[in-house]
């Protein structure tokens, strides 16, 4: 399996030959499926939504699709994910995201998707992927809130690949608070491997061997 789990997405050559080097072959000549689950639980302005999808579709696909996860017939879902090449799903909540793959059954047919697949994940959606994305995390990372608005108390990761946990948007202007202060309060609590990255920077899982690839700045807890 394939990965590249951004804060931003591709927002930089260095991420954007990264995901050439995993596709094989050019984005002209491959399908990609846009997931926008994640971003519809956030309130507020779209418009980094909007951008994030007009600099995806910029890149020159073949085709290019949009998926919602909920409210399709499963095999639907699944049959449109193996139409893709890349699978890109986008940001938001990341308790909705796991909750929307576990509620509609798609965790199993997703992750078989996957296995002859790139995915591209952008904050939420790279972060679905831990063993670790608990409530009990939720408090150590101090985002329950994101879990608690949806009138959810628990959360139960979909597809448990990774020990470590991965934090995105650090230093990013906006959010100002995750510093680096605010990654040390995180790590002193934390009892689990957390990659923090910044929007310029992503994890890269290639057939299980993990490196990070940047323009900008990172951080590992071990």
């Amino acid at each position: 399996m394939n990965f590249l789990l951004t804060a931003s997405g591709l927002r930089n050559e260095t991420l954007r030959d990264a995901l050439r080097d995993m596709l094989g072959k050019p984005f002209g000549s491959a399908n990609v499926v846009f997931v926008p689950t994640a971003s519809v639980a956030d309130p507020g302005d779209h418009g980094w939504v909007v951008a994030d999808m007009n600099r995806l579709h910029g890149l020159g696909w073949r085709e290019f699709d949009i998926l919602e996860l909920n409210g399709l017939p499963q095999q639907l879902v699944l049959d449109r994910l193996l139409h893709a090449d890349v699978v890109y799903v986008e940001g938001g909540n990341h308790y909705h995201l796991a909750r929307s793959i576990n509620g509609n059954g798609l965790a199993e047919g997703f992750l078989e998707a996957l296995r002859s697949r790139v995915y591209v994940g952008v904050s939420a959606g790279s972060m679905i992927f831990s063993r670790n994305l608990t409530e009990h995390s939720a408090d150590v990372i101090g985002d329950a809130k994101d879990l608690n608005v949806l009138g959810a108390t628990s959360v139960e990761p979909p597809f448990g690949l990774f020990d470590w946990y991965l934090k995105p948007h650090l230093y990013s202007p906006d959010f100002p608070e995750r510093d680096d202060a605010w990654a040390d309060r995180i790590t002193a609590r934390a009892d689990f491997p957390i990659y923090f990255i910044d929007d310029e920077t992503a994890v890269r899982v290639r057939d299980g061997e993990v490196d990070v690839v940047s323009e900008g700045r990172w951080r590992f807890h071990p």
